[in-house]
């Protein structure tokens, strides 16, 4: 609309004054089509079904979680382990001693030389040794204790395996090598303690096999003896091996071979002597009786022990190195299994569970379910979405959308509502568990809503009136 002329400051000036009202209304006429509408949750019926809004509380918190869902579990590739085991050299038993080169034969040439005197120490449990738990009731046989029956093999015991440990039903394996019979018990009554078994019981070894001395050359029974709770003599082992019997006493000697060196007793000062029948022998001795001063028959005993020794060993050693080699390739088998899933799961090829964030986060999204654990909202506001955004968000309205399973309801939805203006309602958000397909809906305030509103209607009301203009 154009109005009269007026002059202003001497000069003639045209007014035109522009019904701002007018070309505002029809600049909201020209753009309403345009104009963003927010999303909102509306209770009541709708085209998609039936909206039900539930405030989040305590209560209705505990009713949301009942919903059944059972989480994906991870490959049972993931649970299983290839296993450890490591295997450790055996200190090697050294050379022999070189033969003594004074030697001629007779009663002058042999040396006494006895192994210096050594102290065991208490018995320790080693493997092979055979172990019996006993009751008072029992009175040392092997029985029901205390609810758990004994192990019922030939021996009536638990023999100690090559890892120095015995299995107890209900209790499990216990590592009691090298451990004396007291400390033995001690740890054996805790973990039937631990077991919530009564833990009644003695420990006695029944078979001693574990410690032993060899005894060859001229005695009635040579072979290989154990080493008891009470330690064992020189004079004891010769008895236990049918006594010595020599045509010649004064040519005739025990030998005895420990730790790579060889030891000397003329068997005259053997009986003359009753502390040399007294010497205390140890783990792994070798005691051979020579009649007619054959140094090189005692070496070939000696030799045959530890050739022996060595081929136990030996075997011991290979059966350690297949078992690495076993435990290497199945770590690798589960490596690989491993791997293989992970790259599916980044290439999105495993069937997944998701939950999506829409509204005033500060990133929407699908929020993909962990395996083996159910996730809650706070997990997925803070951990993909990034939380509410603050600048847009309305903190009055969070909401989870959950469609019912139900055929008869016809996909009603509810909405469980939290109120987080009040922080204190924050926990709640930590202990509603989310299902799949959940939405997790954030809405836009009041004057996030205004503002989108006026950003869509300034460009029109620019671009009116000048096009009223040019009309």
């Amino acid at each position: 609309m154009i109005f009269d002329i007026k002059l202003i400051g001497g000069r003639t000036v045209r007014r035109i004054s522009i019904a701002l009202s007018a070309l505002a209304l029809a600049a909201l006429a020209a753009g309403c089509s345009t104009i963003y509408r927010s999303p909102a949750v509306k209770a009541g019926v709708s085209d998609t079904g039936k909206v039900r809004v539930v405030a989040m509380t305590p209560e209705t918190v505990l009713v949301a979680n009942r919903a059944a869902y059972q989480p994906k579990a991870l490959p049972a590739v993931f649970q299983v382990s290839a296993g450890s085991g490591a295997g450790a050299s055996p200190r090697g038993l050294g050379t022999l001693p070189e033969a003594p080169s004074t030697q001629d034969g007779g009663r002058q040439g042999l040396r006494l030389d006895p192994p210096p005197a050594a102290d065991p120490g208490p018995y320790t449990i080693g493997t092979g040794d055979v172990v019996v738990l006993s009751t008072p009731s029992t009175q040392g046989t092997v029985a029901e204790l205390s609810g758990l029956l004994a192990a019922q093999n030939s021996r009536n015991g638990y023999t100690v395996q090559d890892d120095g440990s015995i299995n107890i039903p209900d209790v499990g394996r216990v590592r009691i090598a090298g451990l004396t019979v007291d400390e033995a018990e001690a740890l054996l009554f805790q973990r039937l303690v631990e077991s919530q078994i009564d833990p009644t019981f003695s420990l006695e070894v029944a078979e001693f096999n574990s410690r032993r001395v060899s005894v060859g050359g001229a005695v009635g029974k040579p072979g290989v003896y154990p080493i008891t709770l009470t330690p064992l003599t020189l004079g004891e082992a010769l008895a236990a091996a049918g006594s010595v019997s020599v045509g010649d006493i004064d040519t005739s000697s025990v030998r005895i071979y420990r730790d790579g060196a060889m030891y000397q007793i003329p068997l005259e000062d053997l009986y003359a002597r009753s502390e040399l029948q007294r010497l205390i022998l140890l783990a792994d001795d070798s005691v051979f009786v020579d009649t007619d001063y054959d140094l090189g028959r005692a070496e070939r005993y000696f030799a045959q022990q530890i050739q022996l020794q060595q081929t136990t060993l030996a075997g011991r050693r290979a059966a350690i190195d297949e078992l690495t080699a076993a435990l290497t390739l199945r770590r690798a088998d589960l490596n690989e299994r491993r791997e293989n899933f992970t790259q599916a799961v980044e290439l999105d090829a495993v069937e997944r569970d998701y939950v999506y964030l829409s509204g005033e986060v500060r990133t929407q999204g699908r929020y993909t379910l962990p395996f083996g654990r159910k996730a809650t909202l706070a997990d997925a506001l803070f951990d993909t979405g990034g939380g509410i955004a603050k600048e847009t968000g309305d903190a009055s309205e969070v909401y989870v959308l959950r469609a019912s399973e139900d055929i008869r309801e016809f996909g009603a939805v509810t909405a469980w509502h939290l109120d987080v203006r009040n922080a204190a309602h924050l926990p709640l958000a930590a202990r509603f568990e989310l299902r799949p397909g959940d939405v997790v809906f954030v809405a836009e305030n009041p004057v996030t809503r205004w503002g989108r509103t006026i950003d869509q209607i300034t460009p029109s009301l620019i671009t009116a009136p000048v096009n009223a203009i040019a009309d």
